[in-house]
């Protein structure tokens, strides 16, 4: 028997996930559904979800613009279809927290990837992976003086637990093979490689500051290597 997927949230997955693609996920259904951001942005989404996934979740991809022209371009000529990996945000995504950057991340990818074609894949991943009440506990560590990554240690969480396979198999049953990654989380792209999918780009998004968030966005330059470009604040490693 293979050995299993390495653990969301270690060392292990940016090293023994390399070569072990994840087994083939299907699309289950596809529904179009009219989108109406908060502040009047309106756009059309062919919503899919899936069979097979390896976590069990139920993630959503969003097909924005001509996705279907973007993939036919990315065979033909190389260039990734663009893709962002969205992970679920209740208090940012629905309830407009001011907490974090996730909201206005959304709202920024449905419009850019509506522009070009392509996806945004909504990934059950609450609170980097612990789950939406874990979230609220590190919150309160953080009203304490932790910044994010120390709040989720001090509950006994990795940094970060989220893991890409689940995501990697959708793109690869939309046919998207090949992707331009919309994202400052290193990350992602490092895992979307191991498991298989090409990541021809990384493509930035822009900075959400503001004074609720600033804390939260320097622990993710510091902590993550993240590209937002803030003042002052340079990676742990960089800064040495």
């Amino acid at each position: 028997m293979a050995d299993p997927l390495p653990l969301p949230g270690t060392t292990e997955t940016r090293t023994a996930a390399h070569g072990r693609t994840p087994p083939e996920a299907a699309v289950r259904r596809r529904v179009t559904v009219p989108l109406r951001a908060p502040d009047g942005y309106e756009t059309r989404a062919d919503v899919f979800t899936f069979d097979g996934l390896v976590d069990g979740k139920e993630h959503l991809a969003l097909g924005l613009g001509d996705w279907q022209h973007s993939l036919r371009r990315a065979a033909a000529v190389g260039r990734g279809t663009l893709v962002r990996a969205h992970s679920e945000c209740l208090t940012g995504d629905v309830l407009g927290s001011l907490r974090c950057d996730c909201g206005p991340q959304l709202r920024e990818a449905l419009e850019r990837v509506t522009e070009v074609g392509g996806f945004v894949l909504y990934l059950r991943q609450e609170g980097r992976g612990i789950g939406l009440y874990a979230k609220l506990d590190a919150y309160a560590l953080q009203d304490d003086g932790l910044d994010t990554y120390a709040a989720n240690r001090s509950l006994g969480h990795a940094d970060d637990e989220r893991d890409y396979a689940a995501a990697a198999q959708m793109l690869r049953a939309l046919g998207a093979h090949r992707v331009a990654l919309l994202s400052n989380n290193p990350d992602k792209a490092v895992q979307l490689e191991a498991y298989g999918v090409e990541v021809t780009e990384r493509v930035p998004t822009r900075v959400h500051l503001s004074a609720a968030n600033a804390g939260y966005l320097s622990a993710k330059v510091r902590h993550t290597a993240h590209t937002i470009e803030l003042p002052g604040v340079v990676p742990e490693a960089a800064g040495g």
